[in-house]
């Protein structure tokens, strides 16, 4: 097991950066990512991979939502990506790189890499290999993590020396319901944390009292949670998480 930093345990870290479109800074934007270093945060991204390989700073599977265009990420190769403008702004998707790069280890750094099978399953590789030539040799505090255990399997013997977790969630049928009953039943009681060999998991805030959870707790895993929306929800949710993943608000930085 790769231990956790502690930088990760003491500034609230950013979901999806510092966004707030409203005022021209998209999720995963360079400019959230610069507004959370200024404001002193951790900051959370996520990885989609482009159809020639390379591992794109992006959340949603489709670039619709986040974009105005139709269509997969995977269906576009980076440079492509790499024209196709962030709404809100005319910032575009950025490289796993890019963002290593305008970081440059100044902050805390969570990376979640998005399932790419579709139903949690085995059929990975392509967006770990990315993400580790994309890693090698990066400075500062870097921790990795996923929903989907095969992938966190897989950095595990790809990079070794980076801390690693779990996404976990309660995987209720309403909120994941393209996951097979039987994928959500064993994905809830977080079986694969000890086998890959992980630090911490990032769970479901409203799940924070199952007693999976608790019991990590007491083995000596970091509980951090997500996606914290106010500053009363933070209060409640550190009762058991040591960190928030959060959006909305102006979180406080513990002194």
């Amino acid at each position: 097991m790769t231990k956790l930093p502690e930088a990760f345990l003491k500034a609230p870290i950013a979901h999806r950066a510092l966004h707030d479109v409203e005022n021209g800074r998209p999720e995963n934007a360079p400019s959230s990512i610069r507004a959370a270093m200024d404001a002193g945060y951790g900051i959370e991204i996520d990885l989609q991979l482009s159809k020639d390989g390379v591992a794109m700073v992006f959340h949603d599977y489709d670039m619709e939502r986040l974009t105005g265009v139709k269509g997969a990420v995977q269906t576009r190769t980076a440079a492509e990506l790499q024209q196709v403008k962030l709404l809100g702004s005319d910032e575009t998707i950025p490289t796993l790189e890019e963002v290593l790069e305008l970081v440059a280890g100044r902050v805390p750094l969570l990376i979640e890499l998005k399932d790419q099978d579709g139903i949690m399953g085995a059929n990975t590789g392509r967006l770990e290999k990315a993400t580790a030539a994309a890693l090698k040799g990066c400075d500062g505090p870097v921790a990795l993590m996923s929903f989907n255990p095969h992938s966190v399997r897989l950095m595990s013997g790809l990079l070794p020396e980076v801390p690693r977790g779990l996404t976990t969630s309660a995987f209720s049928a309403d909120k994941w319901p393209l996951l097979p009953k039987g994928t959500r039943d064993r994905l809830r009681g977080i079986p694969d944390y000890a086998p890959n060999k992980c630090s911490f998991i990032s769970h479901e805030a409203n799940d924070l009292g199952a007693e999976r959870v608790q019991d990590l707790k007491r083995r000596g895993a970091h509980i951090l949670c997500w996606t914290i929306k106010s500053a009363a929800h933070e209060a409640e949710v550190r009762k058991v998480a040591e960190n928030v993943t959060f959006e909305g608000y102006d979180a406080a930085i513990p002194a």
